[in-house]
């Protein structure tokens, strides 16, 4: 009989840790089990080595080894990896490990694979832990700059159940469906700010060097301007900076402005009321808001749906999904869900109370808890809702280039305008 070391959740969602004597891994997850627990993670315990004599000079061999391969170990990096390429490592890895590949040296492959950089530093580093004795998770729980909480979460999921290759592909295909989705709608985005960024470019330049020689000429002529043309020429005044008083130019506000709003956007977001007032504005935006809404959906619902289809507990499976949604207002109603759940109630009801989501999503939830299938039932929500998302998106742009088109044309002809009018009483002046 050997002695594991275990991580379980209790009834109440409370983190539970202790020990327990097993044949193996399998029959120590069966007897944690029957004690209440949700099993999280199951390792055998280590042996303390003795000091002194052989096994004190093996211990020291085995620590200067270690060193050693500490030094080779991954240097300093900036900057977390990106999606795109832990969405093919985490493919690579689960063709390797559904191949057969023990899972130690299907890291060393795909870390001599990469290219020098973030990502590269990271798997020497998670090889490194696999190698001295570590899990997987354990090992890629200390990297989270590559490794979220649900990546992490899953896979020790997979390895408690001993199915890490298909966990690991079912977690390729929700990262690629994930990136998919957040390229249409950065794609989608693309269009109207470069339009709307050229147009400012255009204008300030209008303002700053065509509009004063236009000044001139009026003053020259000491023409009597009307409202529209004085608008024109004090906001050019504006954007030059000779307004009395003003200290910093206009096209200096123009330029920096839309930088220092993001930034202050994110800095806001830092907090949690700030991340709560501006998440709420956002589904309340109009057309914006039933994008942000769908998007959110189809997140939450496929990530809830992989988490319990890769058999993480439910309880923290909710948790875990609150916590990657996104958005505050999800994020509420799923702790709400979860206390509930917690309680011994349903799944549906406080989703259908919070009013965060559409009945459809709150009646295909409560089906699939009658039927018990639920992870099945999230995922056709997600895919619903995916499809629902790449129609929004192109009704959007289809609504926003003739949006743009009047915009661009009622300021460039409004300009035209404002300078045409004084030059009529200029030729009139001269008959």
């Amino acid at each position: 009989m050997a002695t594991f070391v275990y991580q379980a959740l209790n009834a109440a969602g409370k983190a539970q840790k202790g020990t327990v004597e097993a044949a193996s891994s399998e029959d120590a997850i069966q007897r944690i089990k029957s004690q209440g627990y949700f099993p999280t993670s199951v390792q055998p315990q280590k042996e303390k080595k003795s000091k002194g004599g052989a096994k004190g000079g093996l211990a020291a061999s085995a620590s200067a080894t270690k060193k050693k391969k500490k030094k080779k170990g991954g240097g300093f990096s900036i900057g977390g990896v990106s999606a795109k390429y832990l969405t093919l490592f985490t493919r690579q890895l689960s063709t390797l490990q559904d191949a057969g590949l023990p899972l130690l040296r299907s890291l060393q492959i795909l870390e001599s694979q990469q290219k020098p950089g973030v990502l590269k530093n990271v798997l020497q580093n998670v090889t490194e832990e696999v190698e001295g004795g570590s899990s997987l998770s354990e090992a890629m729980a200390k990297q989270p700059k590559a490794f979220d909480h649900l990546y992490v979460k899953m896979v020790n999921a997979g390895e408690i159940g001993g199915v890490l290759d298909i966990i690991l592909q079912r977690l390729s295909e929700f990262m690629e469906k994930s990136e998919r989705l957040k390229r249409k709608i950065k794609g989608a985005m693309v269009y109207p700010i470069v339009v709307v960024f050229i147009a400012l470019v255009i204008l300030t330049a209008i303002m700053v060097f065509i509009i004063p020689q236009f000044v001139e000429i009026f003053t020259d002529f000491e023409v009597e301007l009307p409202g529209l043309t004085l608008w024109l020429m004090s906001t050019s005044n504006w954007v030059v900076g000779k307004l009395p008083g003003q200290e910093i130019p206009g096209w200096v506000i123009i330029i920096f402005g839309p930088f220092i709003i993001f930034f202050g956007v994110k800095l806001i977001r830092k907090t949690k009321p700030g991340k709560a007032v501006l998440d709420r504005l956002m589904l309340w935006t109009p057309v914006f808001g039933t994008l942000v809404k769908k998007t959110t959906i189809a997140r939450f619902t496929r990530t809830l749906g992989t988490l319990i289809s890769a058999g993480v507990p439910i309880l923290e499976a909710v948790t875990i999904t609150g916590q990657t949604s996104g958005n505050y207002v999800f994020e509420k109603a799923l702790r709400k869900v979860h206390d509930s759940i917690r309680e011994g109630e349903t799944f549906a009801d406080p989703l259908r109370e919070s009013k965060v989501c559409d009945a459809i999503v709150v009646n295909m939830i409560d089906v699939g808890e009658e039927t018990g299938d639920m992870d099945s039932m999230l995922m056709k929500i997600a895919d619903n809702y995916d499809e629902e998302v790449d129609v929004a998106v192109e009704s959007l742009v289809s609504l926003l280039e003739p949006i743009m088109v009047v915009l661009l044309g009622g300021m460039v002809g409004t300009i035209v305008v404002a300078m045409f009018l004084p030059m009529v009483k200029m030729i009139e002046s001269l008959q």
